[in-house]
């Protein structure tokens, strides 16, 4: 039996209907129940429910053979995995947003708020730019309004919510999305099976572009 971490919420929807579309389904998932584990014997997956962010520690600690973590969290927290495919779903990017009209001052030290703290100091790291980092947890938008930050780091899908509270986005760091992950114990002891699963996930996402 393969285990599966799905990511709750609108994306893990989205994963699931593409592993169905695999021919890994598993129709109990469907149902409308507060189950959190899904298996299905015959194709020989289990599937279960997660916080997003939590999809990569179940994967590292073995706990789930596989999963789907966006790409900003395994940017923000290294896990120790692999990253096998990206599913092109879910797609964003971090960004380097300020009020508009914001000029940066090379001479003072940039205060930056953002809840991914090990993004925003490898990206201003390799700029050479000294920062201060205010970690913060929600919100965001906020700081640079209120004068707490000069900058904000954060996930941009749209923008509407940066242009309705007179902010822009001044730099992107990296595109978000997406991607399959696997347990490395797990590739190596299931690996025809998760080989299989990413040529199969292979086709449809080719298929969603």
């Amino acid at each position: 039996m393969l285990n599966v971490a799905l990511p709750k919420g609108r994306i893990g929807e989205k994963v699931y209907g593409m592993f169905e579309a695999a021919g890994l389904e598993c129709p109990s998932i469907r149902e409308n129940n507060r189950k959190l584990i899904f298996e299905n014997e015959a194709v020989g997956v289990r599937y279960f429910w997660v916080k997003p962010s939590d999809v990569a520690i179940y994967v590292e600690r073995g706990a789930a053979d596989i999963g789907v973590a966006g790409k900003d969290i395994l940017l923000e927290y290294e896990p120790d995995i692999y990253e096998l495919l990206d599913l092109n779903i879910g797609k964003c990017r971090m960004a380097v947003a300020a009020r508009e009209g914001f000029r940066d001052n090379a001479q003072k030290t940039l205060k930056v708020a953002t809840k991914f703290t090990n993004i925003a100091q490898t990206y201003y790291t390799a700029l050479g730019r000294d920062i201060d980092i205010i970690r913060l947890n929600g919100s965001i938008e906020l700081a640079p309004i209120l004068g707490l930050s000069d900058v904000i780091v954060d996930i941009v899908e749209t923008g509407t919510t940066l242009r309705e509270n007179h902010l822009q986005v001044m730099e992107t760091i990296v595109p978000i999305s997406a991607r399959l992950i696997a347990n490395k114990a797990a590739f190596k002891f299931k690996n025809d099976a998760i080989v299989s699963i990413v040529n199969k996930l292979s086709q449809t996402v080719e298929v969603s572009k």
